[in-house]
């Protein structure tokens, strides 16, 4: 039997089993090694042990084999083996509590956040703007708070945008230049946005990280399984997505200081994505999130297939590490192999940089915290087995946990309410409006007089009986002449129109 709040990660060949403290849990961890070689099963036993012992797991499913987490496993002559090694007593086959996430709401609710909780650093890492067009991107969200505009989707973002452009001159000395070339690169790159999917992920309702955070009746965390096999063809999307989520994580959890269990789990699959060209602007952020949101009580947990995917200041947080077999084919594998190697703690008895190529499938080098904080030193373990199924629910099975889950109905339908788009939209309207009517207005008066100087003399209207002054032929001629054009006097066409029929009521002068 283990500690209430330890969980197995594996066990050695001579069946000493290898605990994590899941106190220690939100001093963050890596998972690595190459593909095939048990990543995403280690990932799934860790989800489902964190949700036994209360802790609520956010992970990616990024190949679709992660969703069999919800249902209990079968019988296997290895899985026995290993459970009778590890003396896994109490060993039982069970799913885990699961709440299925879909950006697109096809194969889980719904994700949304705002234009505005997105925020304008990480917007412009998803659009990849440059520095001048990132800058833009501040005005613009800057004169949105200071205007009380809300940014909640992309047409906001748009009608903002071309708000900034049209009121170029205005802005710039407020705020800083704003240059229609770059606002209208812009506009493209957000283009380039809905057409990859990214539409969808903007609006309301967005989504409440406590709905993240839930337990089930028996006191098991929930697991929250966003679904990827989409998303991960948009990688930016993916990636800032994620971060995003972290930051909400971080800006809205309380701070909890040390506590026997962490207070949510997070697993960032396919971990290379988020740092693949980003900026050292966005590096630096990632650094700070990780850094701090361990206070949290939010324990990080990256998921790639090289240890040197995830930058140095990143690395040097993760506490605890399980590394799956890499194979020194290349010299990027060599390289990578000796970059494993040097961030355990070494253990007299292993060949580190050698184990690391010779491990096989469901094997692991694995070194993790004690209660103070210090690395155990590295072993070669056997991956403990999952009690959930290993690999994919039928369509039928996924749409029964959904039809089941807490959060159903609160995100399925999008809301539209009132926003920078249509207040802008109402501005516009009314400022045309006013234009027209102060147009109209100053077009009837400069007429007035026209008609006056024309045919006042000699043609003086003649008063009626009551008092009612009576137009004069010339005048009654003139306003008709100008009514029969219609709605045209507005326009250049219409005025020219005008002049001409005043033009030979005068003899044919202009």
């Amino acid at each position: 039997m283990t500690d209430s709040h330890q969980l197995v990660v594996g066990a050695t060949a001579a069946g000493e089993r290898v605990l994590l403290d899941a106190g220690m849990a939100n001093r963050h961890g890596l998972v690595a090694g190459a593909t095939g070689t048990g990543k995403t099963v280690t990932l799934q036993m860790l989800a489902e042990s964190f949700s036994r012992l209360g802790v609520p797991v956010f992970t990616a499913d990024v190949k679709g084999d992660l969703s069999g987490i919800a249902r209990a496993g079968q019988e296997n002559p290895k899985i026995a083996e290993r459970v009778a090694l590890m003396k896994l007593d109490d060993h039982a086959f069970e799913g885990a509590p699961v709440v299925f996430w879909d950006v697109f709401g096809q194969k889980g609710h719904p994700v949304r956040t705002t234009v505005s909780e997105m925020g304008p650093v990480l917007l412009a890492n998803l659009l990849e703007l440059n520095e001048t067009q990132e800058g833009i991107l501040h005005i613009a969200f800057k004169v949105a708070d200071d205007e009380g505009l809300l940014l909640l989707d992309l047409k906001d973002l748009r009608a903002m945008l071309t708000w900034l452009a049209d009121n170029a001159k205005e802005i710039g000395r407020k705020y800083g230049n704003v240059a229609g070339q770059s606002v209208a690169s812009i506009q493209r790159r957000l283009l380039v946005l809905e057409q990859a999917g990214g539409e969808t992920f903007f609006g309301e309702p967005a989504l409440d990280i406590a709905d993240l955070m839930r337990s089930d009746r028996q006191g098991r965390g929930y697991v929250s399984v966003l679904d990827a096999t989409t998303l991960y063809h948009s990688p930016r999307i993916y990636a800032t997505f994620l971060l995003w989520l972290l930051a909400e994580l971080m800006e809205k959890l309380p701070e909890r200081g040390d506590a026997p269990l962490p207070k949510l789990v997070f697993f960032f699959d396919e971990a290379h994505l988020l740092f693949e060209g980003a900026p050292k602007a966005l590096v630096d952020k990632i650094t700070q999130v990780v850094r701090l949101i361990r206070s949290k009580g939010v324990g990080v947990y990256f998921v790639s297939q090289y240890p040197d995917d995830v930058p140095d200041e990143v690395l040097g947080q993760l506490g605890n590490r399980v590394q799956h077999a890499l194979r020194a084919y290349t010299p990027r594998d060599r390289k990578a192999v000796q970059v494993a190697a040097t961030t355990f703690r070494e253990n007299p008895a292993i060949d580190t940089a050698t184990v690391i190529s010779e491990l096989g499938v469901g094997e692991a080098l694995v070194s993790t915290l004690d209660r103070k904080g210090v690395p155990s030193v590295v072993e070669r373990v056997l991956v403990a087995p999952p009690r959930s199924r290993i690999g994919p629910l039928t369509d039928a099975e996924r749409a029964e946990i959904i039809a089941q889950s807490p959060v159903k109905g609160d995100y399925e339908e999008a809301s539209d309410r009132e926003s920078a788009y249509e207040l802008l939209e109402q501005r516009a309207n009314s400022q045309k409006e006013n234009a027209e009517a102060a147009k109209r207005e100053a077009e009837e008066e400069s007429g007035g007089s026209i008609f006056g100087s024309i045919f006042g003399g000699g043609g003086e209207a003649k008063p009626k009986s009551g008092g009612r002054s009576r137009q004069s032929i010339g005048e009654a001629m003139a306003k008709s002449a100008a009514r029969s054009v219609g709605s045209s006097i507005g326009s250049s066409i219409g005025r020219q129109i005008v002049r001409g029929i005043l033009g030979s009521l005068l003899g044919g002068k202009r």
